[in-house]
């Protein structure tokens, strides 16, 4: 009996976050970064190179191809469908609540276990890049996965755990190159406690089998060019360490960290703060490494929203902290929970209000959308607003857990962080269906992608057209009945009557496809 309700538990847990992780309805790409390495997975299946990253016919070597080859192996396995493509970052996703769930159980207890990735699940920046096709989830469970590691090496007999150690940091270069540093530096402190590791066999070991995807990598495309790969990524990190268009203050993450870790912000500082209070190792990972990371991430000149993702694990850890601080304060409990129950009820409320009256008609959500939205806001209100002075600890996280988790969850099965890019979908199915366009290919005018615009929408573009031709460099390239994407600049006029333009609409402007005549 006791067996069967332990099963029932374990299955309970699993079930709990399928409606966080899976989406049953149609999806579709944005263009950066996802659509671009979407785009490359699908050039590696039709050209059989899986050395070389392609922008068309040439040659992108500015990251390495780590990403792309998980997709587009994905889409060799399963089928050459958009699920497929989202797949390796679904199971890095499932992995790191995985992770973050043990993490609970190493530095508090198994009570409770389920709340830190569940709080994890919920938070915006997670919730959005685990379901973007990009490799900035799969590089943080890889440091997640890391951390872990450290964590459970509590002496040099650890070998497995001083082996894995070593093989994140390598599986991570192939997913971020340099980037890979960032965590390793802020967990310096923790590591100079544990430096023996560096002595070990084992770890070196570990190094070497992780760092082995890269080394075959580089020397299978150093053949291709004319000098090592390294050079080349080193210069795209020279691009992001100097001033370039994601170049932010250095405040920055002062106020971007808060936002994107929403709801959960304020208990996350409280923890952050609590945890002074604690034994040595617990605030070495918990407090220092997040807070030496931030100020690492503050001094390079790139700060984007995604590069704290790699902490989201420690952050969520922070956040039950907080709340299990909180609640069990007499000094705070009864002003946390007017704030809780009443004041964020009420401006939920107040959000919703000013959607429904200022913003709803200029969107462009359809009904499903503003109706799944509009009920997460409201069912998220009126679950805080049961939270109460006499509440045990159970059910605070309980019911604190329950807005968000149904909040997200109806966003998800909504469409809204799936089917980024609905309208320009739906154009391209009705496009598809045209009998003209049957089993026809369809080229690209290279010499049309001069701005950041033209180059987002001919990314989705081509993902979404059947039969993707090859890259042309202008029109003249073209043979009598050949079709192309093309936006037929108004400074070449007289190109006009060469070509019947077939189909053009707002939606995919400035590109129309044209046949040339």
């Amino acid at each position: 009996m006791i067996e069967k309700k332990n099963n029932i538990k374990k299955f309970f847990k699993i079930f709990i976050f399928i409606p966080l992780i899976f989406y049953y309805g149609k999806r579709s790409y944005i263009a950066f970064d996802e659509g671009f390495y979407a785009l490359q997975a699908k050039w590696i299946l039709e050209k059989g190179n899986w050395i070389v990253p392609l922008w068309w016919d040439e040659y992108v070597l500015d990251r390495t191809n780590g990403l792309q080859v998980l997709i587009a192996k994905s889409q060799e396995i399963f089928g050459k469908n958009i699920f497929a493509a989202y797949l390796p970052t679904t199971i890095a996703a499932i992995l790191m609540l995985f992770i973050t769930y043990k993490l609970h159980e190493e530095f508090f207890d198994k009570n409770y276990a389920i709340i830190s990735p569940l709080i994890l699940s919920t938070t915006y920046l997670w919730f959005d890049y685990s379901h973007l096709a990009t490799q900035d989830l799969i590089y943080s469970c890889l440091v997640t996965i890391g951390l872990f590691a450290l964590v459970k090496i509590k002496t040099t007999e650890s070998k497995f755990y001083i082996l894995l150690f070593g093989i994140w940091i390598g599986l991570a270069f192939m997913m971020k190159t340099f980037l890979v540093a960032v965590p390793i530096v802020a967990l310096s402190p923790y590591l100079f406690t544990k430096k023996n590791l560096f002595f070990t066999k084992f770890f070196w070991l570990g190094l070497i089998i992780g760092f082995i995807p890269y080394l075959l990598w580089a020397d299978c495309i150093n053949s291709y060019l004319d000098q090592n790969i390294i050079f080349f990524l080193f210069g795209k990190f020279n691009i992001l360490a100097n001033e370039n268009n994601f170049t932010n203050p250095f405040y920055y993450y002062l106020w971007n960290v808060p936002l994107t870790f929403l709801p959960w912000s304020i208990f996350s500082l409280i923890g952050l703060i609590s945890n002074t209070l604690e034994d040595k190792n617990r605030i070495l990972i918990l407090t220092y490494f997040p807070l030496i990371l931030i100020l690492i991430i503050s001094i390079f000149s790139t700060k984007t929203p995604y590069y704290p993702l790699q902490i989201s694990s420690i952050l969520s850890l922070n956040t039950y902290i907080g709340i299990k601080y909180l609640f069990s304060s007499k000094k705070y409990k009864s002003t946390a929970v007017f704030i809780i129950s009443k004041f964020i009820p009420l401006l939920i409320i107040f959000l919703v209000i000013t959607y429904l009256i200022f913003f709803k008609s200029i969107l462009n959500f359809t009904i499903k959308e503003n109706t799944f939205m509009i009920l997460g806001l409201t069912s998220f209100a009126i679950a805080w607003s049961y939270i109460k002075y006499k509440s045990n600890l159970k059910e605070v996280f309980i019911t604190l857990v329950i807005g968000p988790y149904l909040l997200t969850s109806l966003l998800l099965q909504s469409g809204l962080f799936t089917d980024r890019s609905r309208a320009l979908r739906e154009n391209m199915e009705y496009l598809s269906s045209l009998d003209i366009l049957k089993n026809q290919i369809i080229k690209v005018d290279k010499s049309s992608i001069n701005n950041e615009k033209a180059q987002s929408k001919i990314i989705r573009i081509s993902l979404l057209t059947p039969n993707l031709g090859d890259g042309i460099n202008g029109l003249e390239k073209l043979n009598p009945s050949d079709f192309a994407w093309s936006t037929l600049s108004s400074k070449e006029p007289y190109e006009k009557d060469s070509y019947q333009i077939i189909y053009d609409n707002e939606i995919l402007s400035p590109w129309k496809l044209i046949r040339k005549i």
